[in-house]
């Protein structure tokens, strides 16, 4: 009786064996394609990093835009015209039907039309245009236009993740990444050229004034262009106008259809101290703008500015960077006075200036 109880144990013990091992093998009898021993480790598994959330909220708003227009065929030894085709992106800006999308998209076109998503082909037409930040805005009349998520307080920082979303090479609506690698210049031109965003999330033709958005897909720039020098290979580098920026363009196209600016007509650098020694990094605190130029006849020189004259307010107002100090120059209104505080070899001088309307060149 023992034995046969010891042979049924041995049987019943040789069988759970050869079972598990079995499962382990052929995982496929449990109706899963896993192996056992590999369930405890997916558990664990952290989720993927996705931004299909982020994409979901801009993507319907970033449209495709076609134009057409009519030009002297450069090569053809007697006059005649051909059709020129080109293509970028857009972003819905308002329910309204306003579009944002770069000037040298629009530029000269004759016929504009926009491809929504969900398959809607719409025309359009160009409500105002400014070549200096190369921005445009274009109406379109429809309804339940999606709109791109935007927040008027958003300020990027270096190293943020950014998506641009656009149109490249005509292949459909596609979505590169990148971090934003700088928000400023530390330059003052004379021209008054706007601040360009830097990025490395790829830009390429048919991209161009498409949205750049973060990682909760908020729109934080329109894509401008590439960074190019000729017979040089420079990957990397990209550009877009910030949104702060652009929506103040686009609102003063939308109320007077051109864009006005105010300058000095100087040039300068960031310094940190009354010696001239020149900003070098972010993190250091601005002392001024020492100027390195000032035009003959300029708004600066007829006040009596000098080269060598760090500014060092405008209006009672300190700057954290040369970007602010010439947008507030800009956004005054021409033939404004202002009143700038200078350290000249020491000396702190106060020097009424009337700013200038900036020539469209």
């Amino acid at each position: 009786m023992r034995k046969l109880l010891l042979f049924f144990i041995k049987s019943i013990a040789y069988g759970l064996a050869l079972a598990f091992l079995l499962l382990m093998l052929f995982p496929q009898f449990t109706g899963t394609t896993t192996p056992l021993w590999q369930f405890k480790a997916q558990e664990q598994l952290p989720e993927p990093v996705s931004y299909h959330r982020a994409v979901r909220r801009a993507a319907p708003a970033v449209v495709n835009v076609y134009t057409r227009s009519r030009i002297v065929d450069p090569r053809s030894l007697r006059p005649r015209t051909i059709e020129r085709q080109e293509l970028g992106s857009g972003v819905i800006m308002s329910a309204d039907g306003y579009i944002l999308t770069n000037f040298h998209v629009v530029y000269g076109a004759d016929h504009i039309e926009v491809a929504l998503q969900d398959g809607r082909l719409l025309e359009a037409v160009v409500i105002g245009q400014d070549e200096i930040s190369d921005l445009a805005v274009l109406y379109v009349r429809a309804d339940n236009l999606p709109v791109i998520p935007q927040d008027p307080t958003i300020e990027p920082q270096v190293g943020d993740l950014v998506l641009a979303i656009g149109n490249p090479l005509n292949l459909g609506q596609t979505i590169t990444q990148g971090i934003i690698s700088a928000n400023g210049n530390t330059g003052l031109s004379s021209r008054g050229y706007p601040d360009f965003m830097r990025m490395d999330a790829a830009i390429n033709k048919g991209n161009s004034g498409g949205a750049l958005v973060n990682s909760n897909g908020t729109l934080v720039g329109i894509n401008a262009a590439a960074f190019q020098v000729q017979n040089q290979d420079i990957q990397g580098i990209f550009f877009a106008v910030p949104y702060q920026l652009a929506r103040n363009i686009m609102q003063k196209l939308i109320l007077h259809g051109r864009v006005t600016r105010s300058h000095l007509d100087v040039e300068g650098q960031a310094v940190v101290n009354a010696a001239g020694d020149l900003l070098l990094s972010s993190g250091q605190p601005m002392y001024g703008l020492l100027l390195t130029k000032v035009t003959t006849g300029g708004p600066a020189a007829v006040a009596g500015l000098q080269v060598g004259d760090i500014i060092l307010e405008i209006a009672g107002r300190t700057f954290q960077n040369t970007q602010q100090a010439l947008n507030f120059i800009a956004e005054t209104a021409p033939n404004s006075e202002l009143v700038i505080t200078v350290d000249r070899n020491g000396q702190r001088l106060s020097i009424p200036t009337v700013v200038r309307e900036l020539s469209r060149r």
